[in-house]
């Protein structure tokens, strides 16, 4: 009898013509994703590093503070300044509701009209300060930092944020594109397939170009849906499009962001005294007391200053993540409580709005999505390599192929 060939199906028109768009897309922005993708696994632990390198001066470890009173914020602000001799005013300070742990004084400058990061922010820098002692335990110099780095590589490649952003956009749009253009070429036609594409089956298989084939298509597959949460909750910074879209479908159909600009100071200047900001602040601990911490703005001029509309103090729940938070204004003057916004005010759009940074670094529940988070960013900076090995091994087999 004789032996029936079965021929290969050629692949539909549709799918040449998407794994060609998958082909050209990834060689043009491929070098760009995988910079975007190691920076943001490189990233992903700087919290947990951080706290480790820092444990000697994230805790003051004064004796006896039971006993002891906290210094008024204006005259730990002096003796900050008289100490770290920083030519730029405080910008704000980081509060801590825990009394072990220190208050965190910012440097902070923006200068808009530079083209590169370095010059864009004139000083980033933080002073960790024992809030009993006026003692200022170490300064790091944030802007310098490799986190800081590795953060605004990944945000602006380095480049003038308001329009670095939209370079880091471009490419990640493409990414998404890729993505889906991927899951279409991975779809396998029918159950045997199907069996194949989901794991390696390697046993019998000794040909680098088959596993790195593998690995592009597994890995590429597993990593897709939380590539493109990734992806899309990163393009949430660059275009205000993505987060008005966001909020949009999770408020239901809200076009508008709460405005509280209407709530303002009301009380005359002559009520401000050296104590307001710490009427501010004992009215926060009693409101939280269980809340990781919160931030007060010290009201000085800066190189960007700008009217803010009202005196707002923002409150951190958690210590890992910021999507849960409170927002109270303030009279900036008297130092009297205008208004709160809780989580049980927000609607859903603000939610998630608020959770999207959380989401985007993995930090929203904490050390088991940070981990999902560093390993799909590794898959996805590794994707352009194996990609390119793809193209390059069907290259040079095109090129040994007899005439």
């Amino acid at each position: 009898m004789r032996k029936k060939h079965h021929h290969k199906k050629k692949p539909s028109a549709f799918k040449k013509w998407t794994g060609k768009l998958h082909l050209w897309l990834g060689m043009g922005v491929g070098f760009l994703i995988f910079i975007i993708s190691i920076t943001g696994a490189l990233y992903v632990f700087k919290d947990e590093i951080e706290n480790f390198t820092r444990k000697e001066v994230i805790y003051h470890n004064e004796q006896n503070i039971d006993q002891k009173e906290l210094l008024p914020i204006r005259v730990l602000e002096k003796a900050v300044v008289e100490q770290v001799k920083e030519k730029y005013p405080v910008h704000w300070v980081n509060i801590p509701v825990d009394k072990k742990m220190s208050y965190l004084f910012y440097w902070y400058e923006h200068k808009p009209e530079s083209w590169n990061y370095f010059d864009e922010f004139p000083v980033y820098k933080v002073a960790y300060v024992n809030p009993y002692s006026g003692k200022v335990l170490a300064t790091y110099d944030e802007k310098n930092g490799f986190f800081q780095i590795v953060k605004m590589i990944h945000w602006s490649y380095l480049l003038k944020q308001s329009w670095g952003t939209y370079l880091v956009g471009i490419p990640v749009i493409i990414f998404v594109i890729m993505l889906i253009s991927g899951i279409i070429l991975w779809w396998p036609k029918n159950k045997a397939a199907r069996k194949q594409r989901f794991s390696f089956k390697w046993k019998n298989i000794k040909s680098w170009k088959r596993k790195n084939y593998d690995l592009h298509n597994v890995l590429g597959f597993y990593a897709s849906v939380f590539a493109l949460i990734f992806a899309i909750t990163g393009l949430f910074y660059a275009f205000f499009c993505v987060q008005a879209a966001i909020y949009f479908a999770f408020s239901g159909g809200e076009t508008q962001y709460p405005d509280f600009s209407a709530i303002t100071t009301k009380a005359p200047i002559e009520m401000r005294t050296g104590g307001t900001l710490d009427k501010i602040s004992n009215t926060v601990k009693a409101r939280y007391p269980d809340s990781y911490g919160f931030s007060i703005d010290l009201g000085h001029e800066h190189m960007d200053d700008h009217e803010h509309p009202h005196f707002e103090v923002y409150v951190k729940h958690l210590s890992y993540s910021y999507h849960k938070s409170s927002s109270l204004i303030f009279d900036e003057n008297s130092g009297e409580l205008l208004h709160t916004h809780d989580m049980k005010d927000k609607n859903l759009g603000e939610k998630a709005v608020g959770a999207n940074y959380d989401i985007h670094v993995g930090s929203i529940l904490g050390l088991p999505t940070k981990i999902i988070a560093f390993i799909v960013s590794l898959i996805c900076a590794s994707l352009p390599v194996t990609g390119f090995m793809i193209w390059w091994g069907r290259r040079k087999k095109k090129k040994v192929q007899p005439a």
